[in-house]
């Protein structure tokens, strides 16, 4: 998986990562230290031009890998590669010249963007952060607003004078200024009705294609994942348990907990009967996670091994890679 014709082929590659929040408080006869076990031991790659969905319940640790991904926290443990650089550990002074190239499209269009600033100001203002010429910027602005279908001549406005589908288009417009190689799209349609999501998702592929764009698309929804992803990873509980390209997974889901989320997804279909694999008890915490498989305490097919032995993600045939004990035998004849 990490030879050297994989890495020249990969935009971004993430291998081990592992993010712990510490709470400051203590258990236990020795007094053992507690900590969110946010991401632990995460790996992946993603190709230039391709996007890769990551999904997952809320609060596996989806939105914490966009974050160490950008540097914006930093990691425990593992590594993150951006164009073949490791800049895990790189100073904040030497991180200014990449954030040109990795831009983040948040989920909220209506907190992230300064309602105290217009528009053209808010898209411009990461171009004056890089020096950029202030004739450059304004038609950089103008051409941006244009992309998006939004229109040069709104960009005097406020961010209250549009509707939410267009301020997130304002936002996708900011994350364009600087002409990145990679984009962090952390939930971008959740908060929007479906009819606008439909438009943004589109609106997000065309963009890939007019500007040569990657995409992380972090989502909970695997309906949105779907139309948007070429690939897909599904978390749980801080660990990837499987990915595949999205044709594979969505006809062909290995892991319980894939099978799981797939089955609840809606059909819009009255007289079409589903079959519904429902998941048993809540979430564990991931303060103090179950040992081995961290699914197994909601997993109908768990086995005895489940509870003693972490599985591994092991890539069992054309890039599907699943970590579930209940492959073992599919692992040894991949292999």
């Amino acid at each position: 998986m990490w030879s050297d014709r994989v890495q020249d082929a990969a935009l971004l590659e993430i291998k081990d990562l592992t993010k712990h929040f510490p709470l400051g408080k203590r258990w236990g006869f020795w007094g053992q230290s507690l900590a969110v076990q946010a991401v632990d031991g995460v790996t992946f790659r993603i190709r230039r031009g391709e996007t890769l969905g990551l999904v997952g319940e809320s609060g596996c640790g989806k939105s914490t890998i966009g974050r160490l991904i950008l540097r914006l926290i930093n990691p425990n443990f593992g590594s993150i590669r951006f164009e073949g650089q490791d800049i895990t550990h790189i100073p904040k002074r030497k991180l200014r010249p990449l954030r040109r190239d990795m831009q983040l499209i948040f989920q909220d269009p209506y907190g992230s963007l300064n309602p105290r600033k217009t528009v053209g100001t808010i898209i411009e203002e990461p171009l004056k952060i890089q020096k950029v010429s202030r004739k450059e910027r304004r038609e950089r602005v103008s051409h941006l607003l244009e992309q998006v279908g939004v229109g040069p001549r709104q960009m005097r406005k406020y961010p209250h004078e549009f509707s939410g589908g267009q301020r997130q288009r304002i936002g996708i417009a900011r994350a364009l200024a600087l002409n990145p190689k990679l984009i962090i799209c952390d939930e971008p349609v959740s908060a929007l009705d479906v009819s606008i999501q439909a438009q943004v998702l589109n609106l997000l592929q065309d963009l890939q294609k007019a500007f040569h764009l990657t995409y992380l698309f972090i989502s909970h929804d695997l309906s949105v994942v779907k139309h948007a992803s070429t690939r897909v990873a599904v978390m749980y509980l801080g660990k990837l348990v499987e990915m595949a390209p999205k044709s594979t997974l969505y006809n062909n889901p290995l892991h319980p907990y894939t099978r799981a989320l797939l089955a609840a997804v809606p059909v819009p279909n009255p007289d079409m009967r589903k079959q519904r694999t429902l998941l048993e008890g809540d979430v564990p915490t991931p303060i103090n996670p179950p040992s081995g498989c961290r699914f197994r305490t909601r997993c109908r097919e768990a086995m005895p091994v489940c509870s003693l032995k972490e599985p591994r993600l092991t890539d069992l045939d054309n890039g599907h890679e699943v970590a579930c004990h209940l492959m073992d035998g599919q692992e040894e004849k991949a292999g």
